[in-house]
């Protein structure tokens, strides 16, 4: 073979590398696609930590939920535990919010909130199924149900103020109408 030949397989595979490349730039790799959005949120009925009863996601159709799923282990949960606290604060008129302990131990659970209580439920998800069926790849993750009882979207990582104002404003949003 010659060297031109050479020269020009090699130049052949560095485009097709570049391009290669430059498709990727400007993706997370992390990123997981969501593909519940748009969908109806799975059901559910989890005991209170608190041991006061249920919910269920029935009984709070017609009003948006945010549903956060945390543990005790998770630093970034922690982090996040205040801005969860100020958003229901702010925004428990237009919305319910629910926390569920995800892979951790009611009495852990229990211990943390004894130190820095929530002013909304949290809940117990014991073989952690309602987690399996949103999808939970890793906490914290919030998920954001519309009054029709569809998912409308999801943070990955603790929320900022910023972040949970902007999701709490297009939750309450009506859906736009295709037409």
């Amino acid at each position: 073979m010659s060297w031109r030949w050479s020269v020009l397989i090699a130049a052949a595979a560095c485009a097709a590398l570049v391009v290669i490349l430059a498709k990727g730039f400007g993706k997370d790799p992390h990123e997981v696609p969501f593909m519940l959005a748009g969908k109806p949120a799975p059901a559910f009925s989890l005991q209170k930590l608190d041991g006061t009863g249920k919910i269920t996601l029935a009984e709070l159709k017609g009003r948006p939920v945010v549903i956060n799923f945390w543990a005790t282990w998770c630093g970034p949960c922690k982090v996040e535990h205040p801005v969860l606290d100020w958003g229901y604060r702010q925004y428990a008129r237009q919305a319910e919010f629910l926390g569920v302990v995800f892979e951790d131990t009611v009495d852990n659970a229990r211990s943390f909130l004894q130190m820095s209580p929530t002013p909304f439920p949290q809940l117990v998800d014991p073989q952690s199924q309602i987690a399996v069926d949103y999808g939970v790849a890793g906490v914290p993750e919030t998920y954001f149900i519309d009054a029709q009882g569809v998912i409308r979207g999801k943070h990955v990582g603790p929320l900022s103020p910023d972040a949970l104002t902007a999701r709490i404003k297009d939750l309450v949003q009506p859906v736009a109408q295709a037409r």
